[in-house]
């Protein structure tokens, strides 16, 4: 399956970068990885360009308003999303103010990382981690140790 991901921006501090480059590389190894990074002057064109870069791969937004998945939820997910045809799934970050109310309506999901209020940086390398982490357990390997 192809994972579309999809920033406003791209990681700025040198840990992000680093663990953006690591979790993607470790993903490359189960997913085809596509990365995006877009920009706008508002929050209405981040999400205008966030929404045409997703295209018609069903879009999920990391939004505090989301549902929280644990890392066995989310592998199952993404599975379910394979076994119903889905070649592709898109992934998206926001800004640091978040993603505007009409791209929320057009997302299919909306997924928590939690409660907690986490700096961009750190919500992209979370992104990837997941998402990895959620692979091997697809792939019943010991990487996960819930």
């Amino acid at each position: 399956m192809r994972l579309h991901l999809i920033t406003v921006g791209e990681p700025r501090l040198a840990y992000a970068r680093l663990g953006w480059a690591e979790y993607e590389g470790r993903l490359r190894r189960y997913h085809k990885v596509q990365v995006t990074r877009v920009s706008g002057k508002t929050t209405a064109a981040e999400g205008a360009a966030v929404l045409r870069a997703a295209g018609r791969a069903p879009l999920t937004l990391l939004d505090p308003r989301g549902q929280q998945w644990s890392s066995e939820e989310l592998s199952a997910h993404l599975g379910a999303q394979a076994l119903a045809g889905h070649g592709e799934l898109a992934f998206a970050v926001g800004g640091p103010d978040g993603h505007p109310e009409e791209l929320r309506a057009q997302a299919r999901w909306l997924w928590s990382l939690g409660r907690l209020t986490l700096p961009h940086d750190l919500a992209m390398v979370v992104l990837l981690e997941a998402l990895y982490r959620a692979a091997t357990i697809s792939a019943g390997e010991p990487y996960h140790r819930g």
